[in-house]
């Protein structure tokens, strides 16, 4: 069925009255009235009654008129559905945070989201470790992730957003948070809290690094698998910690930060997506993520 024969059929059987049905649909009368005679030879049965001085609705007509207007509006909900999609304004996403990014990002960033894609269901997952989240993005359990590079698997798109200063976290009445600043060499005898190399942490392998490179020998007291876990920790006196600068933004009582002071004293902030993924609501959400995380690095 040619849906323009059933649009100019409601025309039509509103206005009862095919110059008036024809002028709102900008078209001349006698197409009109041709096509709604088609219309109802494809049916087999009289839809108008017409009169040289008038156009009814015959019982037949008054039913069809009643489906015809559901299914015109349902054709244009699913067009117009179906223009937001294609324009990336709705959706359903999972974003996954490593944990600095879960503390120092996620409220802006889940605000905004929402804000310019209010048509998108976005959920987030916080204190991810880096290979968890590749695992995640593989499997689809995730759609985005705000990680730390290096990320090696061709299979990922990997966006740099910014470059994060690594800080000593220290407990508030240690003689390290009277420094300034505090380089590796002055940790040599603090216990050490690092996250978990069990589950290849990517912070874990840069701290060793950088006391390696120092050389140093890590006094490792205590593995983790959150940041949250870790700063705790730290707060009670329990070790120190090396972590990216935003990891201060979860203010804990107790806890000092420090500078770093290091040869490469700074660690990178990446979001990643499958790279076969490109529907328009993952690209959008990707432009939003990165103008918010550039945003705030300018701050």
């Amino acid at each position: 069925m040619d849906l323009r024969h059933l649009r100019y059929f409601v025309a039509v059987a509103e206005e009862l009255h095919f110059g008036r049905a024809a002028e709102r649909l900008h078209m001349a009368q006698p197409p009109l009235s041709q096509a709604v005679r088609r219309l109802e030879a494809e049916l087999g049965v009289e839809l108008l009654r017409r009169t040289t001085r008038r156009v009814d609705l015959t019982d037949a007509g008054r039913a069809y008129l009643a489906r015809a207007r559901r299914i015109l509006g349902e054709v244009d909900e699913a067009s117009h559905e179906a223009r937001r999609v294609a324009a990336g304004a709705v959706g359903r996403l999972s974003i996954g945070c490593v944990g600095s990014a879960t503390y120092s990002l996620l409220p802006a960033l889940s605000r905004g989201l929402s804000l310019e894609l209010p048509g998108v269901d976005f959920s987030f997952r916080g204190e991810m470790l880096v290979p968890g989240q590749v695992a995640a993005l593989r499997s689809g359990e995730i759609d985005l992730a705000l990680l730390r590079p290096p990320v090696a698997d061709p299979s990922l798109t990997v966006l740099p957003l910014r470059r994060d200063r690594l800080v000593v976290a220290v407990p508030a009445d240690h003689p390290l948070a009277a420094l300034p600043r505090i380089g590796v060499a002055d940790l040599r005898e603090a216990p050490l809290i690092v996250h978990s190399a069990d589950r290849r942490s990517v912070m874990y392998g840069i701290v060793l690094r950088l006391f390696r490179d120092a050389a140093v020998e890590p006094r490792v007291r205590h593995e983790v698998g959150e940041t949250s876990t870790l700063v705790t920790l730290v707060a009670g006196g329990l070790g120190v910690a090396v972590v990216p600068e935003p990891v201060t933004a979860l203010a804990l009582e107790g806890v000092a930060y420090r500078p770093l002071d290091a040869p490469e004293p700074e660690i990178g902030l990446a979001l990643a997506h499958r790279t076969d993924r490109t529907e328009p609501h993952l690209a959008r959400a990707v432009a939003v993520t990165r103008r918010i995380v550039l945003g705030r690095a300018l701050r």
